[in-house]
């Protein structure tokens, strides 16, 4: 048996990140070594991004993983998710 005491992990939010942002576009660059999910904001012609996280291949995967799970998990309690249009210009969910 160890000695060593587990202690719980201690998570800070920055000051100015607390609220969280709303993303209703989202783009996706990746390259051998990571990921790179940019996060938009866009109304109407203006838009701006509000989140960018950078994560490991392996990661990602099971991010995926988890969301699939999530989303499932939302659907049988409350009923099917429609996918939003796409938007007709450039900008969107992009792979």
């Amino acid at each position: 048996m160890s000695n060593q005491t587990t202690q719980p992990q201690e998570i800070k939010i920055a000051d100015n990140f607390a609220g969280g942002e709303y993303a209703n576009n989202m783009q996706v660059a990746f390259n051998k070594e990571e990921f790179i999910l940019t996060f938009f904001n866009i109304v109407a012609l203006n838009g701006r991004v509000c989140g960018k996280i950078i994560s490991s291949p392996g990661h990602i995967k099971r991010m995926a993983v988890v969301l699939s799970d999530v989303v499932k998990k939302y659907e049988e309690k409350f009923g099917i998710i429609e996918a939003a249009e796409s938007p007709k210009e450039g900008i969107g969910f992009k792979i």
